[in-house]
C-alpha cells in the first residue's frame, strides 16, 4: 500500500503544481483569479453602468507582469510597478471606474500582493541605495492609488486614512524584514536564512490552510473597514490565530493553546468593541479563526493522535463554546435560547468531527509512508551488507587462503628444497599485496567514499572476462594446477562478467582449501545461445578435510546469492569421477531492473 497520494490525484497535482511555480507566484494567480471572478460580477451586475468595472483588469494584469518580472530583475520590474499603480490610478479617476477596497482602500487584493511580493525582491536582491529608492517609488505609487482613486463627490475619512497607513505599515514591514534577513550576501549562508528557509518549507506543506486563511483575511479586512477602527483588535487576534495556525506543525499542542488564548481574547474584547453584528462572527468566533482552530487541531491529531490530543481539543471546544454563548446577536446579552445553542453545537460538533477527521486520515498516511520509508532503508542496508560480505568473502578470503596454501607448501617442502620456499614466500608477498588492496577497497566502500551508485567493487568489475580469468589462474594463489578452455565474446554484460569471475575465484579458492589432493583443475567459460555457462572441476578424491583456519560455510551461500539475483541456474556435489564440480549458467539478458 502506497503511502502517498496517487500522483493523479488533485491534491497530488496541486501540490506539484505549487512547488513547480513557488508559494509567492501561487499566493499571487490566487489573487489574480480573485479578481477577475469579483471584476467580472461587479461589471455584469444591476449597479451601475454595466461593463465599467473591466476597466480595472488593465492595471491588475500589468501589476501581476511586474511581480512575476521581479523575480530576474527585481529594481526595474518595482520601478515599472510603481508607475503601473500610478497610470492605473489616473485611468480610474478620470474615467470614473469603481474600484473596491481590500487590504488597502480602493486599492484590489492583486495589486497589494503583487505590490509585495516586488518590494520583496527589490529588499533582497537590489543594492541597498537601488532598493531604498525603488521601495519608495513603490510606496509613493501605493499612496497614490489610495488617495486618488476616490471620486469627486466622496473622498477618504479621516479613519480610513489611520487605517490605510497602519495596514501599508504592516504590509511593509512584513515584506522589508524577512528580505532583509534573507538577503543574498553570496557564498557565505546566514543562519538567519537557513531558518526562513525552514519556515518557507514548512509553509509548502500547509498551502491549502493558507489559501483558506488567506481568502478568509481578505473578507475580514473589509469588514474590518465598514467597522473603522473598532474592528482592528479582532483583525490583529486573527492575524495572530492565522500565523499560529501555519507554524503549528512545529509545536502543535502549544498551538491549540496559543489559538484558544486567541479565541478566548478575542471573545472577551468583542462585546465590548459592540461588533456582533458588524462582523463575520458564525457561532461568535471570526471566519478566520474558526479556520486556524480546525487547522491546529488537525495538526495535533495527525502528529500525536485522538487518545493524546481529545486534552486540549477539549479546551478548545470549550473556548468555542463560551464565545458563542458570550457574542451572541442578542441585544440582551447571553445567548440561551436552546433551539439556537443546539444548531451552533451540532455545527461545531461537525467542525470538529471533520478536523478530527482528517488528522487521523494524514496520520495514517503518515504512518504508511514511514512504514515504506523503513523497509525501504532496510531491505537496501540488507542488500549492501550482503553484498559487502559477498566481497569480503569472494575476494579478501580468496587472497588469505592463497597465502595460507602457499605457507604450508613453503613448509613442507623448506627441509627438502629451501629455493622452493624462497619462491613461495615471494608468492605470499605478493597475495598479501593484493588482499591489503582488497581490503581497502572494501572499506572506502563502506565508508561511502564512492560516488553515489558505484562502489570499488563495481568499478573493479570486469570488462575483459577471458583476461581476468587467465590471470586469475596463472597467480595459482590456490596451490592447485589448472587448465582452462574459454570461448567468450568481447561484448558480455558488465554484471554478468563481474559474478562469473567472483564464481570462478571462489570456486578455485575452494579447490585449495578443500581438495588437498587434488593434482588438477579445470574452469571452463564458454556462451551457449542466451546463456554463459561456468564450469570448474578438480580430480581430488580425498574426502573433505577441514581447512586451515576453519571454513566460514559462506562460500556456496554467497554464489548462489549471486546466481540467483542474474536470474540464473547453481549446480555444486561431486562429479562423476570424483572430484568436486562446480556449474553455472548466467542469462545474458539480465538487467538491473532483474536485480
Amino acid at each position: 500500500m502506497t503511502a502517498a497520494p496517487p500522483p493523479n490525484s488533485f491534491y497530488a497535482r496541486a501540490a506539484n503544481l505549487v512547488r513547480r511555480i513557488g508559494v509567492p507566484s501561487a499566493v499571487l494567480y490566487a489573487a489574480l483569479l480573485f479578481d477577475i471572478v469579483f471584476t467580472t460580477q461587479a461589471a455584469l451586475d444591476e449597479h451601475g453602468p454595466h461593463f465599467v468595472d473591466f476597466g480595472l483588469l488593465p492595471g491588475i494584469f500589468a501589476m501581476v507582469a511586474c511581480a512575476l518580472w521581479a523575480q530576474q530583475r527585481a529594481a526595474v520590474a518595482g520601478a515599472a510597478g510603481a508607475a503601473v499603480l500610478v497610470f492605473s490610478t489616473l485611468a480610474i479617476h478620470a474615467f470614473d471606474i469603481p474600484a473596491y477596497s481590500s487590504v488597502l482602500p480602493k486599492v484590489t487584493i492583486t495589486e497589494v500582493v503583487a505590490g509585495v511580493l516586488m518590494v520583496y525582491y527589490v529588499a533582497r536582491r537590489a543594492r541597498a541605495g537601488v532598493a531604498f529608492c525603488v521601495v519608495g517609488a513603490l510606496v509613493a505609487g501605493c499612496l497614490v492609488a489610495v488617495f486618488g482613486r476616490y471620486n469627486r463627490v466622496s473622498g477618504i475619512g479621516s479613519s480610513s486614512v489611520i487605517q490605510a497607513m497602519l495596514f501599508g505599515l504592516l504590509l511593509l514591514a512584513g515584506a522589508v524584514l524577512p528580505a532583509v534577513m534573507n538577503r543574498d550576501r553570496g557564498p557565505k549562508a546566514d543562519p538567519r536564512a537557513r531558518k526562513l528557509h525552514r519556515v518557507n518549507q514548512l509553509a509548502l506543506g500547509q498551502w491549502p490552510l493558507i489559501g483558506l486563511l488567506g481568502f478568509a483575511l481578505i473578507f475580514e479586512f473589509g469588514y474590518t473597514y465598514s467597522s473603522n477602527a473598532r474592528g482592528f483588535p479582532i483583525l490583529f487576534c486573527s492575524l495572530v490565530a492565522a500565523a499560529i495556525a501555519v507554524l503549528s506543525p512545529r509545536r502543535p499542542a502549544d498551538a491549540v493553546l496559543g489559538i484558544a488564548g486567541i479565541l478566548l481574547l478575542s471573545a472577551v474584547v468583542t462585546p465590548f468593541l459592540h461588533l456582533r453584528y458588524d462582523y463575520p462572527m458564525p457561532g461568535g468566533v471570526p471566519f478566520v479563526q474558526v479556520i486556524a482552530g480546525m487547522g491546529v487541531v488537525v495538526n495535533l491529531t495527525r502528529a500525536r493522535g485522538l487518545s493524546s490530543s481529545w486534552p486540549r481539543v477539549s479546551v478548545l471546544s470549550g473556548v468555542v463554546a463560551l464565545a458563542a454563548i458570550v457574542n451572541s446577536d442578542k441585544p440582551d446579552g447571553l445567548q440561551s435560547d436552546p433551539q439556537t445553542l443546539s444548531v451552533l453545537a451540532f455545527a461545531a460538533a461537525l467542525m470538529l468531527g471533520i478536523s478530527i477527521a482528517v488528522g487521523l486520515m494524514l496520520r495514517s498516511r503518515d504512518s504508511e509512508r514511514t512504514t515504506v520509508v523503513q523497509s525501504a532503508v532496510s531491505e537496501a542496508q540488507t542488500a549492501e551488507r550482503m553484498a559487502l560480505a559477498r566481497e569480503l568473502h569472494d575476494v579478501v578470503a580468496h587472497h588469505v587462503t592463497g597465502i595460507v596454501v602457499q605457507a604450508q607448501a613453503a613448509r613442507m617442502m623448506a627441509a627438502k628444497n629451501p629455493q622452493i620456499a624462497v619462491e613461495a614466500m615471494g608468492r605470499i608477498e605478493n597475495a598479501g599485496v593484493e588482499a591489503l588492496v582488497a581490503m581497502r577497497r572494501l572499506v572506502r566502500s563502506m565508508r561511502g567514499d564512492a560516488p553515489a551508485g558505484s562502489s570499488e567493487f563495481s568499478e573493479q568489475a570486469t570488462t575483459d572476462l577471458g583476461a581476468d580469468l587467465r590471470k586469475l589462474v596463472e597467480s595459482a594463489n590456490h596451490g592447485v594446477p589448472t587448465s582452462m578452455h574459454l570461448e567468450l565474446p568481447p561484448d558480455l554484460p558488465h554484471e554478468v562478467g563481474r559474478s562469473a569471475l567472483r564464481l570462478v575465484q571462489e570456486s578455485l579458492t575452494n579447490v585449495g582449501k578443500h581438495a588437498s589432493d587434488a593434482t588438477d583443475a579445470f574452469v571452463l567459460a564458454e556462451v551457449n545461445g542466451e546463456e554463459l555457462h561456468l564450469r570448474v572441476t578438480d580430480n581430488g578424491r580425498r574426502t573433505a578435510h577441514r581447512p586451515a583456519g576453519g571454513s566460514g560455510g559462506y562460500g556456496l551461500v554467497g554464489m548462489r546469492e549471486r546466481v540467483a539475483l542474474l536470474k540464473g541456474r547453481l549446480s555444486a556435489g561431486r562429479g562423476p569421477d570424483g572430484g568436486w564440480r562446480v556449474e553455472a549458467w548466467l542469462p545474458l539478458a539480465a538487467t538491473e531492473g532483474d536485480e
